[in-house]
Order: structure tokens, then sequence, then C-alpha cells
């Protein structure tokens, strides 16, 4: 935690300066450094703007010292240079030259990377749906054709895009919650932005339950293919010559699942949720956030009182009081600081003697020795044990693994039979109900027609194709009729062991 020492530092501005002056001679190539030379990059770097904080420039002299803190702190990494040395006594003081350490430029980046955030820039990546499924089809077809170079760049394209959603989607919900739990909204703010943000979150789960199918699928394709070969292919055009080529196998394949378990569930008698499903639900629970949100700014603003308005009250009333003795009356009314207790403990019979009553004018109070003679408390001995119903817990958990095998089976005898064809019963019916709600989320276009959509859960995939006239699902609960409209139930596939 030392090398974070200079941004916390009585001279943390010119350190961070002396940092920039390396940093711009690192992007033109220029590692070593006197002295003479940062206080020269300085200067190129703050023409025509303001030399610091005070408007004065740095001198060598003064940076001399700065650049040995910096050493110490393991920043900076200093070597000698006898080249600079034009005499003898010049030589016999020593030059020294510095550059960036490696850790001390991880820190160096870190503290600038949070100078020039912006706090308020958090969104979520909707068009890079489109873009992972393209490219998927392409990694599909570098394989086949044993493009390796082809197989590395757009792996490579995958992982960083895919990052970079998961990365703008976790600083999304991180800043919406602390909008959702401030306590110090502005309605005009939130009002004016409510409409956009909705609308936001709403196109982004649409988008991604329409896309998740696909990429699945796109997965599947990809891993027919050849796994093995993909990761071999990739590893063999990795560049990063420090590592093995069995540790760079290694993290080509963590990369490669980490990206299936985002669309791909994995397999079992319980199946698990993949990361789209989890994110999609996070973004329904926002929205409900949200709404919240907007229902309490609406009661405020309707109602007229808030915590924002009762203490601007109280602050002209404050300041309309005629005489002091009149402010502090009025504190002690607001506060209820004038009247105290009897030694934070109440009369036992409260509507005789309440505890807002002052001291000199309740009677007497007795109190414990222990209070009396140490001022604490008396103890009311070890807290008794809890009580743990592992038995309930354990069957309420055997109860939910059952309901997700019953559905399961239920999706599997879906996927059997067609299902215009027969009577559903009640589980199969209720899978069927989750999987048509899935697909409806992307059925209704804003103009044009759709010609058809998907859904998947629980290990298969539901896909309404249009037809001509009506069809007729028989369930237990009576008929469901759609119009123009035809389901089919298929397995999904699963990939879950290793080629």
């Amino acid at each position: 935690m030392r090398l974070f020492s200079f941004a916390t530092a009585e001279k943390r501005a010119d350190y961070l300066r002396v940092l920039r002056a390396f940093d711009s001679a690192r992007a033109a190539y220029v590692v070593l450094l006197h002295a003479d030379d940062v206080a020269e990059w300085i200067a190129r770097a703050e023409t025509g703007t303001h030399a610091g904080p005070a408007g004065v420039p740095l001198p060598a002299a003064e940076i001399g010292p700065l650049l040995e803190q910096l050493h110490r702190w393991g920043v900076l990494e200093r070597s000698y240079d006898g080249t600079r040395a034009a005499t003898l006594a010049e030589y016999r003081n020593r030059h020294y030259v510095y550059q960036f350490a490696q850790a001390g430029f991880q820190a160096y980046r870190a503290v600038a990377g949070v100078l020039t955030a912006r706090m308020d820039d958090a969104s979520l990546s909707r068009l890079v749906l489109p873009e992972l499924l393209a490219d998927l089809g392409t990694l599909a077809a570098a394989n086949r054709d044993a493009d390796a170079e082809r197989v590395y760049t757009t792996l490579r394209r995958l992982d960083a895009a895919l990052t970079d959603m998961a990365a703008r989607a976790a600083h999304f919900y991180l800043s919406l919650g602390d909008l959702v739990r401030t306590t110090e909204i502005t309605p005009e703010s939130f009002l004016a932005h409510k409409d956009a943000l909705l609308a936001h979150m709403r196109e982004f789960s649409m988008d991604l339950a329409r896309f998740a199918p696909r990429l699945a699928a796109a997965i599947g394709e990809v891993e027919d293919t050849g796994v093995d070969r993909l990761i071999a292919r990739a590893a063999s055009c990795d560049e990063r010559v420090l590592l093995s080529t069995v540790e760079r196998e290694a993290d080509w394949r963590a990369r490669w699942d980490g990206l299936r378990t985002w669309f791909v569930s994995a397999g079992g008698d319980a199946p698990e949720t993949c990361e789209a499903d989890r994110l999609r639900e996070a973004t329904m629970s926002a929205i409900a956030a949200v709404l919240s949100l907007l229902r309490r700014v609406t009661e405020t603003r309707r109602g007229g009182v808030s915590r924002e308005s009762a203490l601007r009250h109280l602050a002209a009333w404050f300041v309309d009081t005629p005489t002091l003795g009149s402010a502090h009356a009025l504190y002690d009314a607001v506060f209820g600081l004038g009247k105290p207790r009897h030694l934070a403990l109440e009369h036992p019979d409260a509507d005789l003697i309440p505890a807002s009553r002052s001291w000199w004018d309740a009677p007497p109070l007795e109190i414990s020795r222990t209070l009396a003679e140490t001022g604490r408390a008396p103890s009311a001995g070890a807290p008794a044990r809890i009580a743990r119903n592992d038995a309930g817990i354990r069957r309420l958990r055997e109860a939910q693994l059952a309901a997700q095998r019953d559905r399961a089976a239920a999706a599997a005898s879906l996927a059997t039979g067609a299902v215009h064809e027969r009577v559903l019963d009640a589980r199969e019916t209720e899978v069927l109900l989750r999987l048509l709600d899935a697909a409806s989320t992307a059925w209704v276009p804003v103009s044009g027609r759709v010609d058809g959509t998907t859904g998947s859960d629980n290990g298969v995939t539901l896909t309404v194709r249009p037809c001509d006239g009506s069809t007729v699902i028989r369930t237990a609960a009576g008929l469901l009729h759609l119009n123009n409209r035809r389901l089919e139930v298929t397995a999904t596939t699963r990939r879950g062991a290793k080629r």
C-alpha cells in the first residue's frame, strides 16, 4: 500500500505532476529521466495551462527530493548515469536517472483512472449482443477452416466485448442502486430522465431475451467444431511469450468457459441459471425499483412535505425568531433536548410519569446498584441459545429441489411430443406458459411484423412460428387459443463435457 502514499502525501499535487511527466515521456518512448528532464517534460505538458495548483513551475532543485521520495516508496526505480558528468567534481557528485517501476506504474494508472473517471457515465451495453452473435459465427467458421490467426483475434474480441458488457452492467446497477437508496433525491432531475431510464432498461431486457437463445445456439455451433482445437489455435497465436504453452491454453480455456456460462445453462437434475438470465432478472428488479422510486417522488411532490421542505421551513423559523432565547426555546421544542430523561430509564407507570417530564418535576426513580456505582446498566445475562430449525430448512430445500425436478421432467415431456396433439397436464401447462412468457417479450414490434420468436427455460426451447388460422392447445386448466401462431418445443442441447 505504500505505493499509493504519493496520493495522500502533503505534496500530492507535485507528486502527480512529476508522475504525469514520466507518463508523457513513456508515451514518447523515453524511459529514463533526470531531474532536469522531468522539469522540461512538466513545462512542455503544462504549456498553455496553469503550471500547477499555485501557478508556479517546478524547478529541478525541488524535483530531486520528490524523485528520491518516490524511489523510497517503490514507485520509481533509480540508476546511476555517469555520462552526464562534464567534470571530475560532477562525476563524484553522482547523477541519478529514474524510471517507472512496474508496480509503481500500475499504482499511478490506478490513481489517474480514479481522478479522470466520470461517475455518472453508466449504461447497459445493448448493441454488443448482435456483435457477439456475429463474432461467434466468425469464430466457428475460422475454427472449421483451421485459420489460427482469425480464431485468436475473434476470440480475443469476444472476450473483450463480454468483459466490457459485464463491467458496464455492474457499474450501471451500482449507480442505479445509489440513486434508488439516496435520501437527497431531486425530483426535477429524476423526473426529467425517468422515461429514458425506463426505456433503456426495458429495451436491454427485451434484446437480451431475444438474443440469449441465439447466442447459446451459436456457442453450440462453435463447440461442434472442436473446443480443444479452438483453444490450441488461440494459444499458438498468443503473443505472451513469458507464458508457457500450457499456461496460455489454460488461460484461453478459462476465458471460453466464462463466455459459455454467460449464455448456456449447466446441465443436471437442477439446472443452474446462466449469467444472461440473472442479468435479465436484475434488470426487471431494477425497473421495479425505479417505478417504486417514481411513485415515492410523485407522492412527495403531491403532498408537498419532504425532508428538504421540512428543514427549509425549520430554518426559516430560526431566522424569524426575535431573540436568542426564543431560538433556544425553538431548538429545545424541535429536538427535545430541554427535558432530559431519568438516566435513560422509564417510570413503571409511563402514563402517570412520562419519560419526557423533566427530573426537576418528576419523583425520584429507583435505580440498580450497578448503575449507581459503575454508570453501566445491569446486564440481562447470557443470551439464550438460538433455535435453529435445521430439519425445516432441509425440508424446504428438498421441496425446492423436488419442484425443480418436476419442472425439468415436465419440460422433457413437452419436448417429446407435439403440444397441439395431446392434453397437457398441470406441470406441462406451467412450463409452457413460462416459455411463452419468455418468448413474448420480443413478440410485439413497434412497427412491421415479427415472423417468429423463441424462449428457453428448464432445458427446452419454445419456438413460436406464424401460421394460417388459429391453433388450440388443450391443457388440464382449459383451452389455450393462439391466433396465427403455432408452438414447437424442442430440447436444448447441453454441452457440459470437455472435448
